[in-house]
């Protein structure tokens, strides 16, 4: 079979990831991949390599993100897939998904990457109803994939998106893919005990929060960020007076060798959809503390994993979960087992390939 994937660019984000693994691991199973991303360059574009075993286009340089850009875009993916004909095609992210809307493409599929009505509700009340408003527009007459059962609930209860029209499908992830990337040697990483958050500098990754619950719970180990340096996030740790204890360690296209070095691994979001850094640290080893947000973290967390969920928010909660979990012995194999067992990367694929024979 063809599939055409589509995405912004290759800058890092973990929605860019998932699609990657999924391009790959349908090519390693001899199917035709074309990955198709808007633009080639840009502030943060490139840090992920085109996925192994599939073809690779850049629409645009650099794309232009108002009305006549997407349209741009839109006309330049029409005329792609006029030349790649394919048996379905897979967008993720709002902007992608618009232009694959506009350029009237067959066999189209959404997949949505992150809980929405979180991201809106970040919004000023004029802006939240505009972007709503687009959303339903947009989401409302296509067939979604969601990541995890929260976005799909999410898609369901704030857009009126139907159920029969959606379905699950999470990312796909190897373990012991993972585990062996990890084994891969890294001066860089830090020699001392280190706590580890992984995400970009974003009002939804909650940098602020972890570094009060740092600050409080007062732990004899460096904290280590893995994201781009920031000079708002270097002012931000400043004023927490934390310089000494906190590391900014750049985005690292394999981020494995730190999580399995790392004696926690933190996530503190507001929303996310499903979070593979959970899934990931996991796999590596790796103890974990999340905040309950919507949407991921209680699938992946169940069982007495469920105990490292703290609310959002809540610096003083997630500062004694920092604690509890260092003090606290390493998951046992068999609980990682059962928690991972939902996003192997064969059960993900199996899923997408019964999705485009439908569409064939």
């Amino acid at each position: 079979m063809k599939f055409a994937l589509f995405t912004t660019n290759l800058a890092g984000g973990g929605a860019e990831k998932a699609l990657a693994k999924i391009g790959s691991g349908l090519a390693a199973r001899g199917h035709e991949v074309d990955f198709i991303v808007c633009e080639s360059a840009g502030d943060h574009a490139g840090k992920y390599a085109p996925p192994a075993g599939c073809g690779f286009h850049a629409l645009s340089a650099r794309a232009g993100h108002g009305w006549l850009g997407k349209r741009r875009l839109a006309w330049r993916l029409r005329r792609h897939l006029a030349s790649h004909p394919h048996d379905l095609l897979v967008s993720t992210l709002p902007f992608a998904d618009e232009v694959a809307a506009l350029a009237g493409a067959p066999r189209h599929v959404c997949r949505i990457a992150n809980t929405l009505s979180a991201e809106i509700a970040r919004l000023p009340a004029a802006k939240a109803q505009r972007r709503s408003a687009r959303y339903r527009k947009l989401y409302g007459a296509r067939q979604l994939v969601a990541v995890s059962q929260g976005v799909a609930n999410d898609m369901h209860s704030h857009f009126g998106i139907e159920a029969e029209r959606m379905r699950v499908i999470g990312n796909p992830f190897d373990p012991a893919a993972i585990r062996l990337l990890a084994a891969e040697l890294y001066p860089a990483r830090p020699s001392e005990p280190y706590i580890l958050h992984v995400g970009r500098f974003a009002a939804q990754k909650r940098h602020d929060l972890l570094l009060a619950a740092f600050a409080q719970a007062k732990l004899p180990h460096t904290l280590v960020l893995l994201t781009p340096p920031d000079a708002r996030l270097a002012a931000l740790i400043s004023q927490t007076g934390l310089e000494r204890r906190v590391t900014i360690a750049d985005f690292q296209a394999n981020p494995y060798p730190w999580m399995a070095g790392a004696d926690l691994l933190v996530l503190c979001s507001d929303h996310e959809g499903l979070p593979n850094v959970l899934i990931e640290a996991l796999a590596c080893g790796t103890r974990v503390v999340s905040t309950d947000c919507p949407s991921g973290p209680r699938e992946i967390l169940g069982g007495e994993l469920a105990q490292w969920l703290v609310p959002c928010n809540d610096a003083v909660a997630l500062a004694a979960a920092m604690c509890a979990a260092l003090a606290a012995s390493k998951p046992a194999p068999d609980v990682v087992a059962v928690a991972l067992a939902p996003y192997g990367a064969d059960h993900a694929l199996d899923a997408w390939e019964a999705l485009a024979r439908e569409h064939c």
